[in-house]
């Protein structure tokens, strides 16, 4: 797929409103993007200004930026023990699904949660009825993409069976797919240094929870090696993965026409540029 019709982007900040998000992704050179809508360290996710909706849906379409996708607070966690936690994260779940959907925004993005006091297979049947209760509290247009994570102490869906166990499980009501972050996959102990390693993923993803759920990859090289349970983003190409790697990931059929957006690290935004402009340079 030629570099000019692959979806590509960034994560951009919302500071000094929420449009001004959209600006910054199409100065960088973005198609697609990703936002917080809120503070993502704090529980209350406050009402966004009319203006600043009106001008970001205006511009998002202007600019022809899509799919927009918001990312969940970082204190969800739907899989905890503590119900004052499942109670807090389930409101303030539905809030980032209302606030996505005045924006516009196609996809919401969630790491399900951890539950390190518990056994994997209880904190998974909790996030799902978490889902399923979040589910019968209202209706809304955006979707929610569950994402794989690093596989650090706690982690319920880490691989790619775990996802689908709570896909499959929470049902279609509110989830629209899954997200693969290449660095989270990499560090639960997918190779993707190797192609066969890339391969074997893809095969993987086609059985749980199937290539059709797959609609985002958060695309990030790794600080930490193989297999080392660590969450630890690093620039395209500087990291274990490698730059072969990730080439080799995203022009394999299975990964090929899905929407990229870069989590790596960022001082300002010649790492941006810089990041996007190497992996434009992987793009078939």
């Amino acid at each position: 797929m030629a570099a000019t019709r692959r979806r590509l982007g960034v994560h951009t900040s919302i500071a000094g409103g929420v449009h001004l998000s959209v600006e910054r992704a199409k100065e960088l050179g973005c198609t697609t993007m990703q936002i917080f809508s809120h503070n993502p360290r704090q529980w209350h996710a406050g009402a966004l200004s009319e203006e600043s909706v009106r001008q970001f849906r205006k511009l998002r379409k202007a600019y022809d930026i899509r799919p927009v996708y918001v990312h969940t607070s970082y204190l969800i966690n739907l899989a905890a023990v503590s119900s004052d936690v499942l109670d807090k994260s389930m409101a303030l779940l539905a809030q980032e699904m209302d606030l996505a959907d005045a924006l516009g925004a196609e996809y919401v993005v969630l790491h399900t949660g951890s539950a390190s006091q518990d056994e994997p297979d209880n904190a998974r049947k909790r996030a799902i009825a978490s889902l399923k209760e979040v589910a019968r509290r209202g209706s809304w247009r955006s979707r929610l993409l569950l994402e794989n994570t690093a596989g650090e102490r706690g982690d319920i869906s880490s691989s790619m069976e775990e996802l689908a166990e709570i896909v499959n499980g929470a049902g279609s009501g509110l989830i629209g797919g899954i997200c693969i972050d290449t660095c989270h996959a990499f560090a639960a102990g997918y190779d993707l240094t190797r192609a066969d390693g890339v391969a074997a993923l893809a095969e993987e993803v086609s059985r749980h929870p199937g290539h059709g759920a797959l609609q985002l990859i958060h695309l990030n090289d790794s600080k930490r090696g193989l297999n080392a349970r660590v969450d630890r983003h690093e620039h395209i190409g500087d990291g274990a993965i490698g730059r072969e790697g990730l080439r080799t990931f995203v022009n394999h059929p299975a990964f090929a026409g899905i929407p990229l957006i870069l989590e790596t690290p960022r001082k300002d935004e010649e790492d941006d540029r810089r990041n996007l402009g190497i992996v434009k340079g992987f793009l078939l």
